[in-house]
């Protein structure tokens, strides 16, 4: 066998097991260990903000793999393992407890830790992340009928909470600084109709930031001062959505490039030529932001594999990410700010309509909401980069797919 003997993967999330699957597929019999933080089988994230906090699944309803998938692919799983330090010099890790583990190759997918609210009382018993199935857990004993519910954040994690314990009967405030999250993302037009519709079901919205979070005496809630406004919010529990710091710590210790992630390069390929990363702690050199989203993890890790074994890397189309919340489905491909225009497929009062961005007479990004086959014909437009006219985009009459052939 050529290449490397023995590789460990750092991490259980998506990004680490799509590693192993994409090694695997390519014909990689070496050893092959993953390493998890958390006890148990690796699991789905997103599912964390939406039908976990509703009751309608459990753990093993949103397993990333079976358990007997690890023995068939000759996968061992260090589950309840975390890892101390990475030492690439030395050819290997040090687990927590002390133990050495070898290994010519190590894959970073360690993820990130939800952010905390860096405000006096931000650490108060009533606030709650939400990252962890454990998170989960807690924030669902919580979400009872009648209790009052303030969301900081409305950008993804936070709008779908929002959602689900409005749903669950709870009386939900939605506090961001921003008047409208998203827009860079899925452009102004969507954006809007994203953020009303959360008025539109019941939900209290607020813009404004928070000063600081104060418990009421009796144990009876607490209290957000938030700025701008004279009367603070009262709450039973706080639920902080502002996004997700990369867990860089182990890349850090051992040396390795780290600006807002570990940086990477093609084949996710970091400072070091034995270490690797992928998933939401990876920065493409060049790239101002990580790429925080599902596919992208999934991508990272068949791009690691590739890397590893000196394959040919693969090529990727558009990046794509959706996002669930009154019954509707958000679906994004690419992102808005690399376009020059927009054009409107359908009306934003009607609910269900489509945005399409263009840089010059290329389709470079879309946005719907509860409109599947017009993303679906987006991604392919845009793959394959051919020029497109906008009185074709937003006549309805119109099948895109025609737009392929031209």
């Amino acid at each position: 066998m050529s290449g490397p003997r023995r590789i460990a993967v750092v991490g259980a999330g998506l990004a680490a097991v799509s590693t192993c699957d994409a090694l695997r597929a390519q014909g990689y019999d070496g050893e092959l260990v993953l390493y998890s933080a958390e006890r148990g089988l690796p699991y789905d994230r997103p599912p964390l903000s939406k039908d976990v906090l509703l009751g309608k699944s459990r753990r093993e309803n949103i397993l990333l793999r079976p358990e007997q998938w690890y023995d068939e692919q000759g996968i061992e799983l260090r589950d309840g393992a975390p890892v101390r330090a990475i030492r690439p010099h030395e050819g290997g890790l040090e687990l927590a407890d002390g133990e050495l583990a070898a290994a010519d190759r190590i894959v970073l997918a360690t993820g990130g830790t939800a952010r905390p609210l860096p405000v006096p009382g931000g650490d108060d018993p009533a606030v709650h992340l939400l990252r962890t199935w454990e998170d989960a857990e807690r924030l669902r004993e919580r979400l009872l009928p009648g209790a009052r519910v303030a969301v900081i954040g409305a950008g993804l994690i936070g709008a779908e909470t929002a959602a689900v314990a409005h749903a669950l009967g709870c009386r939900v405030t939605l506090i961001d600084p921003l008047p409208v999250p998203l827009t860079a993302a899925v452009g102004d037009d969507i954006a809007n109709a994203l953020h009303r519709r959360h008025s539109a079901e019941g939900i209290g919205v607020l813009t404004a930031g928070v000063e600081c979070i104060e418990r009421r005496p009796g144990n009876l809630g607490v209290l957000l001062h938030l700025t701008g406004y004279g009367a603070p919010v009262l709450a039973d529990t706080v639920v902080v959505g502002i996004g997700m710091r990369p867990a860089t710590e182990l890349a850090e210790a051992a040396g390795l490039h780290v600006d807002n992630g570990v940086v990477v390069h093609p084949g996710q390929r970091t400072s070091h030529p034995n270490v690797l990363a992928v998933g939401d702690v990876a920065r493409p050199e060049g790239h101002k932001v990580r790429h925080e989203h599902w596919e992208a993890a999934q991508r990272d890790g068949e791009a690691a594999a590739h890397g590893i074994l000196g394959r040919p890397l693969p090529s990727f189309g558009a990046s794509w990410f959706w996002s669930d919340r009154h019954g509707s489905r958000l679906e994004a491909v690419g992102t808005m700010a690399d376009a020059e225009r927009t054009v409107l497929r359908g009306a934003p009062g009607d609910g269900a309509f489509t945005v399409f961005g263009l840089l010059g007479d290329r389709l470079v990004a879309a946005a719907a909401i509860d409109r599947p086959r017009d993303i679906k014909a987006a991604r392919r437009i845009a793959d394959r980069g051919v020029a497109v006219d906008a009185a074709a985009l937003s006549d309805e009459s119109a099948d895109l797919r025609t737009l392929l052939k031209r």
